[in-house]
């Protein structure tokens, strides 16, 4: 693989997409609701989806 995309997360923000992907799996895996965040959970996770789609050309995608 020859394109790389890094991200710098603060603490909390790596541990809130750690726990959103960890349930996502768990639901995957097992049926596991999806708990809603917190509000600044969510506020943290939203700043990293924008950076991520940014960094992949899909900034203007609304999902």
């Amino acid at each position: 693989m020859t394109d790389h995309i890094v991200l710098r997360l603060d603490h909390d923000s790596a541990e809130d997409l750690y726990e959103a992907l960890w349930l996502f799996g768990e639901h995957i895996a097992a049926g596991a609701p999806i708990t809603e965040p917190p509000a600044e959970a969510d506020e943290r996770l939203s700043r990293v989806f924008k950076v991520l789609g940014d960094a992949l050309g899909k900034s203007g995608r609304v999902v």
